[in-house]
């Protein structure tokens, strides 16, 4: 039993110093993310399979992205090369305390263009859990594609989960941004969601607006504090792990794998243990922040399991 990821898969240029904007940093260092890949391969590193389902552009970073992923196992039959645009690129600067500001080059990106028949949907055979996030929904056709797919999975009875990752810069404006993020809660079992973003949604830090009828789980991230997840019985606070942050970058994508690692490994009463799966999808988000890029600093699942019997 395994993941699906879909949606995003781009190069990060993070800036080599800290507390500088994108324009000032005097140089970056490439490294490969995408919030839904982001997630196929830390599921993939803590020991489940894994595929993804997108696309980039026929160039070298597309190419070069598709050989990251195959070296860390990932499936990647479902992954589309576009001629038609090239693909996403993001640039990150870097506060001191590690926090991110973001300019993207996607006008637009490979990603945007996906078509709902360049969807393979034959990748979703045999994987318990689709993935996906809120970045698909920004245009057409990729919303068409994203969508498709997502009833796809529901019609296989595969748990779904969503993570409403606020990029405000990507959206043509706040109004759109919060319109399409609730389309996401519509299909989603388990969601994965920040402080911000639920004031961002719902204008509070009440979730109650969120939850549908499939929702089982909503967990609310909080950075270094950690995380409280919420189940229909009961609302646990899971304290965080304070390590050495350099760089934010996929911590939230981390901490997702990790959540859908603990629902895989406990099918049958992951709901009972959802403050063990929180507290070890705490320590996977907090250790993906002790490196620069999202990807390369995923750890493993001898890693994550070392950090969590290490006395702190």
């Amino acid at each position: 039993m395994s993941v699906v990821s879909f949606g995003e898969l781009l190069i990060d240029f993070v800036a080599l110093e800290h507390g500088v904007s994108v324009g000032e940093a005097s140089g970056f260092k490439k490294a490969p993310g995408g919030a839904p890949a982001n997630v196929a391969v830390a599921v993939r590193r803590l020991g489940h399979k894994a595929a993804f389902l997108g696309q980039v552009g026929d160039d070298p970073f597309g190419w070069h992205l598709t050989e990251v992923l195959q070296a860390e196992g990932i499936d990647v039959s479902g992954l589309r090369h576009s001629t038609e645009a090239r693909t996403m690129l993001a640039f990150v600067s870097l506060t001191k305390e590690g926090e991110r500001s973001f300019v993207f080059y996607r006008h637009p990106s490979a990603d945007m263009l996906m078509r709902p028949e360049d969807v393979a949907l034959e990748v979703l055979q045999g994987y318990k859990i689709f993935h996906f996030g809120s970045i698909t929904l920004i245009t057409e056709p990729s919303r068409s594609a994203l969508l498709m797919t997502a009833r796809a999975a529901a019609s296989q009875q595969m748990l779904i989960s969503y993570d409403p990752n606020l990029r405000l810069s990507l959206w043509p404006s706040a109004e759109a941004a919060r319109q399409e993020m609730w389309t996401g809660f519509n299909y989603a079992h388990i969601v994965k969601i920040s402080e911000e973003e639920v004031e961002f949604l719902t204008g509070g830090h009440d979730i109650a607006p969120l939850w549908r009828e499939q929702t089982q789980i909503i967990a609310v991230t909080r950075g270094a504090k950690g995380a409280t997840v919420h189940s229909r019985k009961e609302s646990i606070d899971v304290p965080g792990f304070a390590v050495n942050t350099r760089d934010t970058t996929g911590a939230g994508d981390a901490f997702m794998a990790g959540m859908l690692v603990g629902v895989l490994e406990n099918p049958d009463n992951y709901l009972l243990k959802l403050r063990e799966i929180t507290r070890f999808a705490n320590a996977v988000g907090a250790m993906a922040t002790m490196n620069l890029g999202a990807i390369p600093s995923l750890p493993t699942r001898e890693a994550a399991d070392h950090f969590l019997k290490t006395p702190r």
